[in-house]
Parts: C-alpha cells; structure tokens; sequence
C-alpha cells in the first residue's frame, strides 16, 4: 500500500494514501476529543462545538464556508464521538489545498459569532428532541447510561437543553484550546493526493496548534449490570443488553468481533436464523462491539411485540449460551470472510480508507498495514473465539434494558440473569 506517514515538529501526524486511479480525494481532521473527555458542567459541548465549527470563522462567514466547497463540487461534514470528532472533507485533486484551508480555517479561527451559537444550540435542542421520539435511540441512551455510571460515557453526545443553554463562546474557546492540541490531532488524505503536497499544505496552515498533548479522560469503569424497564405507549418492545467489551488494542479484539459477526452480525447470524427466520419473533435483531482505549461495549438490540418480548429474551440468552460451546469452524470462517470483505471493501473508498487511517493513528500510533489485520483475522480459531466468548460471560453483570409497554417487559428482562448463571459456572470449572 502507499501508505505515508510524517509526525511534523508539534506533534500533529499527517497521513495519506495515494490511490493513482481516482481522480479525488478525501480528507479530514480527526481529533482524539469526543464526549468521554467532558465534564459535568460541559456535557454535550464536544458536539457543539463541531456544530459550531461552521458557522464562521474570522475569514470565512458560516455562508462562505460551505460556498467555497460547494463552487468546486466538493462537499464538507462532521461528527462526533465518544472519543473523537472529525471534520472532513471530499473534493477534486486540484481542490485539496483549498479544502485543507477551509478545515483549518474552521478550527484554527473560529469567531464563535454569540447569534449562530444561540441559533445553533436551538437547532441542537431540535435534535435532542427527534432523538427522544426515536425510540432505539432512547434505549440505547439509557443503556449506556445503566453501563457507564455518573461517566461522561454513559451521557448522551447532544447534552441537554439544560447545559446547551450554560455554554457561552469563552466556553468553547477554553474547550478547543485545551482538547485541540496538535498530538492529538491526524490529518488523514486518501485517494487523488501528493503525500509531500499535503504535509507541505498542514505544516502552513495548522501551525497555530499547541504542541503539549490534550489531558486524558478519567479511565471508564463498567458497571455492575442489572436492570432497566422504561415505560411508553409504543407498538414494541425494544430490548438491548450489554456486557463488558475489550480495550482496541486487546489481543483477543479480533476472536470477539468474531463472535460478535456469528452471533448477530449478518442474516446468516444464529440470532437471525433463530429469532427471526425460525420463531418470526423480530424484524430486527444484531449484535455489535465497540472497542474503546481502554474498555469495550458489547450490544444487543432487538425489537419485537410486547407479548413476545419474555419469549424473545429468554431465546436470546439460551443462543448466546449455547454459541458459546458450539460455535462451528464453517461459522467462523464465514464471519472471517466477512471481516476481511469489510477490510478490502474500505480500500475501495477514500473516504473510508482516510478514517481508517485516522483511526489507527490516534489507537494504535501508525497505521496497520492491510496484511497484519488479515494475519491478524487468519489467526482467530473456534478456540479463541470460543475463549473470547466466556471471557466475555464472565468480565461483567449483564446490563439490560426495555423500552416499551405492556407487563411482559419486567419478566423479559429478568431472563437476562441467564447469562449471570453461565458466568456462575464458569467459574466452578
């Protein structure tokens, strides 16, 4: 791969990766901030100030921002994560230099106007609000919540009305200044770019940065698991249940993803087949990691009639089980295939090959190249998947929630205990 890297003198990493073929390119700036690095008082301001980041700066006009991109055809986003937020941009390989301008612009200037941040807490106050009218988002709110207690993990990324209306521009200045500094920062290019172009461009343009690094968040802690039944007028019940994860650079990282991929990952999933194609009991049902820097989140979430939810839960927590002890060496190799069609299918997209490359940086400190990920999926076996699997049953309590009506839902989620009595035996042997 042409994969380049250049730590420049404060710190900031600049990678790329040429792609001859195409004819543009795609770029950003990933920030290793995100809503696990606020505190109380700033709940929900690594969001705004990503909202914020284009409605003016002391060049540009919120207007002009988006016009200079839109004149050349390109096109200009953002978001925001647990631990990073990224602002990125898609444009012609003549219009990098103007594309790598207008992203320093937004950070490096920003004028934090006091009207756009009243518009645009207001526009944010409307997204908290869709957010609460759709329920798996609610759900999941209160999982994370029931996981990651009196944690920034465990708040909402949007805030709240109530601390949107707190955040003043000395706010958001204090903020970027001391979570935006340069070694914590990637500038990542794909597709139609010049690596020693766009080192050249970043070294004039993001110069203003800090060279100190960012303080750390406070490490996460797992909650003690249990229980949450939340009440409304819904037509179904939605049901999730998490456990403790793995860290992104844990060595058993690849055999759970494994066993998260046979377990709900795809139509082909036990979950699916048996829940869905067999019972009829959901239209939806997955299960997903998310590897963070030093914990990780494994979800479930399905969504079914309020009658079946005791049922559905109850099958859930004997197929989970049950995998654990049976997985089959076709099951595995098939959700290998899939994890290495997802590797290549990235490359394919330079849009997702530079948020991949981002994404290494700031967990690992270079980009991995695409034949240690595939040795590293060659490796996993039924027996390390099968390790990770009750390792996972073991780490943590199930934390369950449902979100729905009807009286079903207490019994439903008192199933999920099923995966505490595994744990239990587990440790007898």
């Amino acid at each position: 791969m042409s994969v380049e890297v250049t730590k420049l003198p404060s710190g900031l990493t600049v990678v790329t990766d040429t792609m001859p073929h195409l004819e543009t390119a795609a770029l950003g700036v990933w920030a290793g901030v995100g809503g696990r690095d606020e505190k109380p008082n700033e709940h929900g301001i690594s969001h705004l100030l990503e909202h914020m980041a284009f409605k003016g700066t002391t060049r540009r006009s919120s207007r002009e921002i988006v016009e200079e991109i839109e004149a050349v055809g390109g096109d200009l986003n953002a978001g925001t994560s647990t631990e990073t937020t990224a602002y990125y941009a898609r444009v012609m390989k003549a219009d990098v230099p103007l594309a790598l301008d207008v992203l320093s612009d937004i950070l490096a200037n920003p004028s934090f106007v006091p009207d756009e941040l009243e518009r645009e807490k207001n526009v944010i106050v409307q997204e908290i609000g869709a957010a609460q009218d759709t329920p798996d988002d609610v759900v999941f709110e209160h999982l994370n919540e029931l996981c990651y207690p009196e944690q920034p993990m465990g708040r909402s990324l949007l805030g709240t009305a109530k601390t949107l209306k707190r955040f003043d521009r000395d706010m958001l200045r204090g903020y970027l200044a001391t979570h935006y500094r340069a070694p914590d920062m990637v500038v990542a290019a794909a597709g139609a770019v010049d690596h020693a172009h766009v080192v050249a461009e970043v070294e004039a343009r993001f110069g203003s940065f800090d060279p100190t690094p960012a303080p750390k968040p406070e490490p996460a802690s797992f909650g003690k698991g249990g229980s949450r039944v939340v009440h409304r007028d819904l037509e179904q019940a939605h049901l999730t249940l998490a456990l403790e994860g793995v860290p992104q650079t844990d060595p058993s990282l690849f055999s759970l993803q494994v066993f998260t991929n046979t377990l709900g990952g795809g139509m082909s999933s036990r979950l699916f087949q048996e829940v869905r194609e067999k019972r009829g009991l959901c239209y939806s049902i997955y299960t997903f990691h998310a590897p963070y820097t030093d914990t990780g989140f494994f979800g479930l979430y399905t969504g079914t009639d309020p009658a079946d939810a005791p049922e559905m839960m109850e099958v859930v927590v004997d197929v989970i089980n049950e995998s654990v002890e049976t997985l089959t060496e076709a099951e595995v190799a098939r959700a290998k295939a899939q994890m290495k069609a997802g590797l290549l299918m990235a490359l394919e997209s330079c849009s997702s090959r530079a948020e991949q490359l981002a994404r290494h940086i700031l967990a690992y400190g270079r980009p991995q190249t695409l034949e240690e990920l595939i040795s590293r999926i060659e490796e996993v076996s039924v027996e390390s998947t099968q390790n990770a699997a009750r390792a996972l049953l073991t780490r943590s309590r199930p934390a369950v929630v449902a979100l729905g009506s009807g009286r079903g839902l207490d019994t439903a989620v008192s199933f999920a205990e099923g995966l505490t009595r595994s744990k239990e035996r587990a440790r007898l042997h």
